[in-house]
């Protein structure tokens, strides 16, 4: 796995079932059992002897200067009976979802409350992570269209999809009801029926610009990044540090360049002190980690596994890429997957440890949840799902279909180097020697390189192709250890098979000195006799016959003096000096 799954854009949820009409909201980045304090942004009040009314200040979206008239107003004697619903909106809105709980949950148990309080508190919970609080009190709410869509989502979230139809099939042709039903179509993949709803609304309500980040965004998951910041642009003019936004600019710089021009974008973001920044801290946070290629993962990415979903996924392929595939499992095995990520980041985890392993279990894992990508309708045209559907024919060898679906996307990969890694192994393994040779010298991955793995397939296409004297140096190159003498034994047979005697000879002598095993003295005496008929067939250089001599005379072997002997003769005769 080479790269991480990618920076998180945002996980939008419709803020419209809760207080407003088109705006959505993230979820909250704190977890509820830690809680956090956020800290409204400081607006400038505006210089004038008259006090502005609560009227104008919620139609100026200006929360923290309506808190503070219904706090001053309470201090004064002159608060009124909505006066706390006021200030739980009110922190709502500022994402203070904390605050916001423990004003309607006090609220709630006054006797004689507003009924519409529970619909209120409902959405607190859920915009906290807390969704069993969030139904019970939305249970107790009256009937209403906020009711509806709350319980919609609700319904997604614990995977419901009896109740979900139901609650699906009560939503209206309004704003909210459908912004609602695109947040849904977004979260369950749906991205292009998202696009569509968000596209109607657009046409009747240009003014909507938020709309254009929520499509943006979803271009964003359809992969088409340059579509999506042609979108987002027209936000970004009007509204320039929108967090949300700039986010998303970054993480489509990140797949259409790299994350260096990622991490620029965010800049502005990263030195602002306004709490616009703060409201994303832990979002930028990961993704600055995939920018960054993993540089802070350990120190970043554990606190946010339960956060944000993404943070499992990019620390399950930091451990996979610092080789630690059981620490990489025992994060993941859990996991139940949802996403064509998750599976096939489950499905690369169980490849990785059933190869470590040697387990045929986690392979055929591995296997299914390759398959179940690359074969899903949404998937199979596109890219990751036709690599998944390549891996489960490497994992069954069968290397024929494995060829048929990356070429048809290596133009994509051209310097990939794992992509030709595994696609030139593809080639070997069906045979096709050379250009399995060509793409393996295309990788410049050290680490790759220094593989045994890619060694011993580019020493096979080297005497496959026959050249030989390349697959001697790769051997001559390597350290002593137990896969140099892999090395040998594979280029002593593959050299012997394919007539090449001579550094098969050399290959088998080596190995005879390293372990007296008879069969590699007959290796040895079989390449030594075919290096000498070759000879006497014009098709080898007769001054060859003084090295293959020279090999015979290292062994301990008794039937040696025979074979010396011979070639010797023949050397005398045909004046070749011995």
């Amino acid at each position: 796995m080479s790269r991480y799954t990618g920076p998180v854009v945002v996980s939008f949820q419709t803020r419209s079932y809760c207080f407003s009409v088109q705006l959505r909201q993230m979820l909250s980045r704190a977890k509820p059992a830690v809680g956090s304090d956020l800290q409204p942004a400081d607006k400038s009040k505006k210089k004038g002897k008259k006090v502005p009314k609560l009227d104008e200040l919620l139609a100026q979206r200006d929360f923290t200067g309506a808190i503070t008239l219904l706090e001053f107003k309470r201090h004064v004697g002159e608060s009124e009976d909505d006066t706390d619903l006021w200030i739980g909106y009110c922190s709502f809105h500022l994402g203070d979802y904390k605050k916001s709980l423990e004003v309607f949950k006090h609220v709630s148990q006054q006797e004689g409350c507003n009924p519409d309080v529970w619909v209120n508190l409902a959405c607190t919970y859920f915009f906290l992570g807390m969704y069993k609080e969030a139904e019970e009190a939305a249970n107790k709410a009256p009937k209403s269209h906020l009711q509806n869509r709350l319980l919609f989502h609700l319904a997604h979230k614990f995977n419901d999809e009896k109740k979900l139809m139901v609650f699906h099939q009560n939503l209206q042709d309004i704003i909210e009801d459908q912004l609602s039903l695109a947040s849904i179509h977004y979260m369950r993949s749906h991205y292009q029926e998202a696009i569509d709803i968000y596209k109607r609304i657009l046409l009747e309500n240009r003014d909507f610009l938020a709309l254009n980040v929520y499509v943006a965004l979803c271009y964003y998951k359809l992969d088409y990044y340059d579509v999506s910041q042609e979108v987002l642009a027209v936000y970004l003019q009007q509204v320039p540090d929108s967090t949300i936004a700039l986010n998303l600019k970054a993480c489509n710089h990140f797949r259409l360049y790299n994350g260096k021009a990622a991490e620029a974008e965010l800049k502005s973001l990263m030195d602002s002190t306004l709490s616009s920044f703060e409201f994303a801290k832990e979002l930028i946070k990961h993704n600055l980690v995939v920018f960054r290629a993993g540089e802070g993962a350990l120190q970043v990415l554990p606190p946010l596994v339960d956060v944000i979903p993404e943070a499992r996924l990019n620390l399950v392929i930091y451990y996979l890429r610092q080789d630690d595939v059981q620490e990489a499992f025992n994060l993941i095995k859990d996991l139940d997957p949802s996403t064509p990520q998750e599976y096939i980041l489950r499905g690369v985890v169980n490849a990785a440890l059933g190869q470590e392993l040697g387990s045929r279990e986690h392979l055929k894992s591995a296997e299914q949840f390759f398959q179940l990508v690359g074969g899903s309708a949404s998937e199979c045209d596109t890219i990751p799902g036709r690599q998944c559907m390549a891996s489960c024919f490497f994992l069954l060898r069968q290397f024929d279909d494995v060829l048929i679906y990356l070429n048809s996307i290596k133009s994509y990969f051209y310097n990939d180097d794992t992509f030709n890694f595994n696609y030139a192994q593809a080639k070997a393994s069906a045979g096709n020697y050379k250009e399995a040779e060509e793409v393996f010298l295309l990788i410049q991955s050290e680490k790759i390189k220094n593989d045994y793995v890619y060694q011993s397939w580019l020493a096979r296409c080297y005497i496959m192709n026959k050249k030989p004297r390349l697959a001697w140096e790769l051997y001559l190159k390597m350290e002593t250890s137990g896969e140099s003498f892999s090395l040998l034994q594979l280029i002593a047979n593959d050299c012997y098979k394919m007539g090449q005697f001579y550094y098969a000879a050399k290959a088998f002598d080596v190995l005879e000195r390293l372990d007296p095993n008879p069969e590699y003295w007959e290796g040895k005496r079989g390449a030594c006799v075919g290096i000498f008929q070759m000879i006497l067939a014009g098709r080898e250089p007769k001054e060859t016959l003084r090295e293959v001599l020279h090999l015979l005379r290292s062994t301990g072997n008794t039937q040696v003096e025979y074979i010396i002997r011979i070639m010797k003769k023949w050397g005398k005769d045909n004046r070749v000096p011995v």
